[in-house]
């Protein structure tokens, strides 16, 4: 069960990045000139998952943003949900997840990605698989 909380982004926990690129996007590819990149912290001990976005070149405000579960590849399902970048392209906050799902992404980073949606690319505009 996940339960959504937005709260401040913080810097406790252990950090995970992803650069984002449109290129990523799979089925098919997301939006040509979409870039940025998505830091995370994850808290096991709280059951929390923090996060920053930073997108440049797509239709902002984004539509969506997720953490998915897949390879690089692959499309997956969303886990964690993620406040969408706004007008600036930027969002950040703190959300509650599973303590074991906040384990599995710690320890499988690899196996799961950032995207985020925009209007003209509903599916996904850009996408970077996590890594420590």
């Amino acid at each position: 069960m996940l339960s959504i909380t937005v709260r401040s982004a913080s810097a406790g926990g252990r950090p995970l990045a992803a650069e984002l690129s449109g290129i990523n996007e799979v089925p098919g590819s997301g939006d040509p000139d979409g870039n940025g990149t998505a830091r995370l912290w994850l808290n096991q001990g709280q059951a929390e998952v923090c996060y920053r976005l930073e997108v440049a070149d797509v239709i902002l405000p984004a539509t969506g943003a997720h953490i998915h579960a897949a390879p690089v590849g692959v499309a997956g399902p969303i886990v964690v949900p993620l406040t969408p970048p706004n007008a600036s392209g930027v969002s950040s906050g703190c959300v509650n997840a599973d303590k074991e799902l906040v384990k599995a992404i710690r320890q499988h980073s690899e196996n799961y990605y950032v995207n985020v949606h925009t209007s003209d690319f509903p599916a996904g505009a850009v996408r970077g698989q996590l890594s420590k």
